[in-house]
């Protein structure tokens, strides 16, 4: 087997020795990134990530039983997939073979499979094959681990940052346990840059320390991601001992939010984030909740969405949600759509916020929605029927012989403004579509509509009835 695809049995070298290519101290190449020396070596080490391989999971049960099956790491950037995935290999005593979705194709994948089933006929545990980004293999590519993953000739783990449901076809996530990873919270990037400023592993060698503060702003500013906080402190640590102000080097708060200075936003335009932060941007409206609708916008933007596409979603949400229990609504998100489009961004901002917080307070109803919805729905049904000679018009000598505008009342004649006249087919006569509430504008206009259609629909032997 290829020494691209199979490792050489020959052990690690001492992360912490001296001229090591993780050691501080190395002299013939410089030392790796601070999150690769940090990264745990089991799984006791990783932090915020209980609810999946804590005591008394599965995972862990099957693991005592040095049993691993077949997995799907679903978590954000640097929550600690390829980590997790390395641990486990190591608790189960499994050759671990990484490689990426992105760089590593069929045909050879098909030929570390050929040789792992080799090994397994001659005894040998099956090897751990890690892909990871296996949302960028497609159907075909992923069709081609079933047999190897069905039979157990390898434990397959594949890390991805994007929803299985949609990126893993249904074949393999039948074959597979999805675990979902979380996003690390603030505490628990703490623990990781303490971690590393007293570790050996990490700067402890350098001297560099700390305020707590400092770790504070560049936990609370990496959104999640080890890797990312890892790394600012690492180029904090630098800038510091490079200063030669302090003996000895101390990052403080200032120097982090230096490093640091916007928020790490985990956000992909075509991806499950983009969907989540819209749907809890038009729930927060709907629900009337203009801080949450306001925060919710304000992540959109910040993480660099189309405010175009934010435009048109709040244009449907003032339809949708709000309708005629606030006509301005539909004036408002329309005007501030329009503003983005004359001034662009950041200036357009604020239009989109305006247009957010009026929607919030304004009054809801969804009776558009659901009265259009129905109408579709009794088109879907087979009500397709002709229109009503009465509606029609007459525009040419044959069309009015055949009778096209015969019974047309014509409802500016009547004082009321209204005609004693069907407007809808036969097969939808008192069909009601549209039911307006009694909130806001709509109740006025739910009075309106009432008479309207008690004078088209008079009782008989008397006047228009209640």
């Amino acid at each position: 087997m290829a020494d691209l695809f199979w490792p050489k049995e020959t052990p690690e070298p001492d992360a912490t020795a001296p001229g090591t290519q993780r050691g501080l101290g190395a002299s013939a190449q410089p030392p790796s990134p601070l999150a690769d020396r940090m990264r745990p070596q089991r799984l006791d080490e990783i932090v915020g990530q209980d609810a999946a391989i804590g005591a008394g999971t599965a995972l862990r049960a099957a693991l005592s039983r040095r049993e691993l099956p077949s997995l799907i790491l679903w978590g954000p950037p640097g929550c600690g997939k390829t980590t997790l995935a390395r641990c486990l290999a190591s608790e189960a005593g499994a050759v671990f073979l990484p490689h990426s979705a992105v760089t590593v194709g069929v045909r050879e994948i098909k030929a570390l499979m050929v040789e792992a089933r080799k090994l397994r006929r001659r005894g040998a545990r099956a090897p751990l094959l890690f892909l990871d980004e296996i949302h960028r293999f497609n159907k075909a590519q992923q069709d081609a681990l079933l047999p190897y993953v069905e039979t157990g000739d390898v434990v397959l783990i594949g890390a991805t940052t994007e929803n299985p449901s949609f990126e893993v076809n249904s074949a393999l996530l039948s074959r597979t346990r999805v675990i979902v990873l979380a996003p690390l919270q603030e505490e628990h990037l703490r623990t990781l840059l303490r971690r590393a400023l007293e570790d050996p592993r990490g700067l402890q060698g350098a001297g560099v320390a700390a305020d707590d503060d400092a770790l504070a702003i560049l936990a609370q500013r990496s959104g999640g991601d080890a890797r990312f906080a890892l790394g600012s402190l690492e180029l904090a640590a630098s800038a510091v001992r490079a200063s030669n102000a302090q003996a000895p080097p101390r990052i403080d708060a200032a120097l982090a939010a230096q490093v640091v200075q916007e928020a790490h936003l985990v956000y992909d335009q075509a991806g499950e984030e983009h969907y989540n932060l819209i749907s809890a941007l038009h729930k927060s409206l709907r629900n009337s909740d203009a801080q949450a609708g306001i925060y919710w916008l304000a992540r959109m933007l910040e993480s660099g969405e189309d405010p175009l596409y934010v435009a048109r979603r709040l244009v449907r949400f003032a339809s949708e949600d709000v309708g005629l229990a606030d006509p301005a609504a539909l004036v408002q998100a329309v005007a501030a759509a329009q503003a983005v489009h004359q001034i662009g961004m950041p200036e357009g901002a604020l239009a989109l916020a305006q247009a957010a917080v009026y929607l919030a307070q304004a009054p809801k109803s969804n009776a558009l929605y659901t009265g259009y919805a129905a109408a579709t729905r009794a088109i879907a049904d087979g009500h397709r029927d002709p229109v009503p000679l009465q509606l029609r018009n007459a525009i040419t000598p044959l069309m009015h012989d055949v009778g096209y505008g015969d019974g047309y009342d014509y409802a500016h004649d009547h004082a009321a403004g209204v005609a004693a006249m069907e407007c809808l087919p036969p097969s939808l006569r008192d069909a009601v579509f549209y039911r307006p509430t009694d909130r806001g504008f709509e109740a006025d206009a739910a009075t309106r509509l009432r008479a309207a259609w008690r004078a088209a629909h008079p009782r008989p032997g008397g006047g228009g009835g209640s």
